[in-house]
């Protein structure tokens, strides 16, 4: 069962570490930007920072609950900010902005259950290696 675990921390990390390095992009800011996000060219890097940063820690399981808390950190403002179906009049793409809002809440329901109990066996601790469990 604990490599179902690893697995699970695995498959939920990489969303965050392979979008979070478009944040870098021209063209993501560019979006951003023009869907209101302000400071875009800080905040945009900051945020893909944010994102890599939490995946990572999910990841390789070193202070997971630091990570989730900074996933949680980057899932609140991007879902509110990105995916705003309630202002989009073309029903195709509010269906698509509701089906990325809900993704994002699920993903937030994730982030706070590792923020609660940690990464779980298979987890590099600090100071301690490979921790199994």
């Amino acid at each position: 069962m604990k490599y179902i675990l690893l697995l699970g921390r695995i498959l939920y990390s990489l969303i965050f570490i392979l979008s979070g390095a478009s944040h870098f992009l021209p063209s993501t800011i560019e979006f951003a930007e023009k869907s209101g996000v302000p400071m875009t060219e800080i905040m945009v890097p900051l945020s893909g920072a944010i994102a890599i940063l939490g995946g990572i820690s999910i990841l390789i399981g070193y202070r997971a609950k630091v990570g989730a808390w900074l996933l949680v950190i980057f899932l609140v403002p991007i879902t509110a900010l990105m995916h705003q179906f309630w202002n989009v009049s073309n029903s195709e793409i509010a269906m698509l902005q509701f089906t990325m809002f809900m993704k994002n809440l699920s993903m937030l329901g994730a982030a706070l259950i590792i923020a609660y109990f940690g990464s779980g066996p298979l987890s590099v601790t600090k100071g301690k290696g490979l921790r199994r469990a």
